[in-house]
């Protein structure tokens, strides 16, 4: 195993995301960020005079969606830049210029919603039989007449856009405090020697290290980091769950879980059902992780051993191996699904595939129309890294055939529809996979991967921090105060309900769990992983089954971008995630892959 990891600058080419395709270099960057600036004033021309016409509503529209699509560039080309290394104060700088950039965009065009609503949807639809320009905005205005009692004043959503940088900054101070200030102890191995913890390397390479002396002197030391800091990092949190609380009695919604499900025309049932079947639920956990204490042959479990291998010979995957691998997985969705993926990684540099320092923890899928469709990731030459591939890819195809079939208008997707797509890949390649590898290992550690990393991320930590996320929010809502003492004791609580009785529970650590996701700053999205995973199990099972017309179906959804509601166009898919069925389905999926487990290590 590496113990040192390289600079930015040691990195090969070929295995860096595409920069010059978005921008060639950083000055061409700060050029357009001024011409956006001196552009920006042009919006302002329209306001007050929206109602004028079909044709002077067109050309504001075109206005401001010519700015965003080129915002939307500026701020990849900054954010990307950030993340492959945080320790650059350029790129650091970029970023917050980016997001201040971003802020004023928000502001100058708040006025647009008011002004549709009082024009009124009866002549809203007239021009829009008569435009056939306007008519793409269908769904956009039918959604915003539905948000109508939430829109407030031009002068107030004005504010609001101003103030969404400064809200926001909650979130960006404690990725730089964890990302790039942050600077943990070493672990020492089961021979004393020390072994270098980072970012990149604490997930994969040290939870998931065979020498157990190493995973917990790896953890403890990247937990008791945190909890040096839970002063600061609670306060964040804290800051960013006001936010949250202060956007939903501003727009006069019954509470902040209400207000971010109203987003998405999603009612609060889909939450409360998720978490309802996760609890009913809960003792097929409790029998993997007995499985998995029994498997390593220890008396009993800890938290840094969810991670560590069962498998006796670890299975080492290339990334151009891991690349093939998934690529046959998808075949049924159509060559031309196939050769983009194979494209994409290995020609157009879709993919910053390896670790380097100052990379930011973790894994992600991002670009804007007009872009590829980039992954940041920290590849490790395993099963789970080639998981974590398959993934982010899921994303990428999904970002890239919204770009090819939809307008700038419905380019993007919910939040809550991006994590079918994704989980959707890796269903596909597990059960390819399961049927065409012979090899055992290759078979422990496939399964390992599936329930101890995807499952256990998907659907065990991502609903117990959302019953975090909402115990939390109805905390400040209540008025009553949040510290980090209080907030790790109810972490604390909720895993040792989640693990059960057979996993040991080390509370300070496990209860500062919370401030390791950046994910509880992006207000009530991580439910979002749990029941995207549910429909992505029920999707795939359609296509795994060669049910009529699912490759069609799944397709079509990726197609949809923003154009039908999320959980429409999930049910045209063939899946409604409004009843627990989905959840359920994935719950049974997931029985079988510990049968199979149990089966193979005897």
């Amino acid at each position: 195993m590496a113990t040192s990891i390289p600079p930015r600058s040691k990195v090969n080419k070929k295995y860096t995301w595409n920069a010059e395709s978005v921008f060639k270099s950083k000055k061409d960057w700060e050029a357009e960020v001024k011409k956006i600036l001196a552009d920006l004033p042009a919006i302002k021309n329209y306001e007050g005079r929206l109602g004028e016409s079909a044709e002077t509503l067109v050309k504001a529209l075109d206005l401001v969606e010519d700015l965003m699509k080129r915002m939307m560039h500026v701020f990849v080309y900054a954010g990307f830049s950030y993340n492959v290394d945080t320790t650059n104060q350029n790129s650091a700088a970029m970023y917050g210029k980016a997001q201040a950039v971003y802020g004023q965009i928000a502001g100058a065009i708040a006025f647009i919603n008011p002004e549709l609503l009082l024009i009124g949807k009866p002549k809203l639809d007239e021009w829009m039989k008569q435009n056939t320009k306007l008519a793409v905005q269908s769904h956009n205005m039918n959604n915003l007449f539905r948000k109508q009692a939430h829109v407030r004043s031009g002068d107030v959503e004005e504010v609001l856009g101003m103030v969404s940088d400064a809200l926001g900054g909650a979130g960006n101070s404690s990725s730089m405090l964890t990302n790039a200030d942050f600077k943990f102890a070493p672990a020492i191995d089961s021979k004393g020697k020390k072994v270098v913890v980072t970012q990149g390397n604490f997930h994969t390479a040290l939870m998931e290290h065979p020498d157990r002396k190493i995973r917990q002197s790896a953890f403890e030391s990247y937990m008791d980091k945190h909890l040096e800091f839970k002063n600061t990092l609670a306060t964040n949190l804290t800051t960013s769950i006001k936010t949250n609380v202060f956007y939903s009695q501003v727009r006069k919604h019954e509470n902040s879980l209400s207000a971010s499900l109203f987003e998405n025309n999603i009612p609060v049932e889909v939450f409360h059902n998720l978490i309802d079947t996760f609890k009913k639920n809960l003792p097929v956990w409790h029998r993997y992780f007995d499985i998995r204490r029994k498997a390593l042959k220890l008396k009993e479990i800890n938290y840094y051993d969810m991670w560590a291998p069962i498998a006796k010979k670890k299975t080492k995957v290339s990334y151009e191996k891991a690349v093939d691998l998934i690529c046959d997985s998808l075949a049924p969705l159509g060559k031309d699904y196939v050769d983009t993926v194979r494209k994409g990684c290995l020609k157009e540099r879709w993919v910053d595939v390896y670790p380097n320092q100052g990379k930011s923890n973790g894994a992600f899928s991002w670009g804007s129309s007009g872009t590829h469709p980039f992954i940041m990731m920290s590849y490790t030459d395993e099963v789970g890294s080639m998981s974590t591939l398959a993934h982010e890819l899921g994303h990428s195809m999904h970002s890239y055939l919204t770009w090819k079939n939809q307008p700038l208008a419905y380019s993007d997707y919910s939040l809550f529809v991006a994590e079918v797509a994704s989980n959707f890949n890796q269903a596909m390649m597990r059960g390819h996979l399961l049927k065409t590898i012979t090899d055992k290992n290759f078979l422990i550690s496939l399964i390992e991967e599936a329930v101890g990393g995807n499952f256990f991320r998907y659907f065990f930590q991502m609903p117990t921090l959302a019953r975090f996320e909402l115990e939390t929010h109805q905390r400040v809502e209540r008025g009553e105060s949040l510290t980090a003492d209080s907030m790790i004791e109810l972490m604390a609580d909720l895993f040792t309900e989640g693990f059960g009785p057979k996993v040991k529970v080390d509370r300070p650590r496990v209860g500062m769990v919370w401030s390791t996701f950046g994910h509880l700053f992006q207000d009530y999205y991580v439910y979002a992983y749990a029941t995207g995973i549910s429909g992505a199990h029920a999707l795939s099972g359609r296509i795994l089954r060669n049910e009529p017309n699912a490759v069609e179906d799944y397709l079509g959804f990726l197609k949809s971008g923003s154009s039908v509601y999320p959980l429409d166009v999930l049910k045209n898919a063939g899946v409604n995630l409004t009843t627990p069925k989905a959840v359920e389905e994935t719950f049974a999926v997931m029985e079988g892959y510990i049968d199979r487990l149990e089966e193979l290590v005897g």
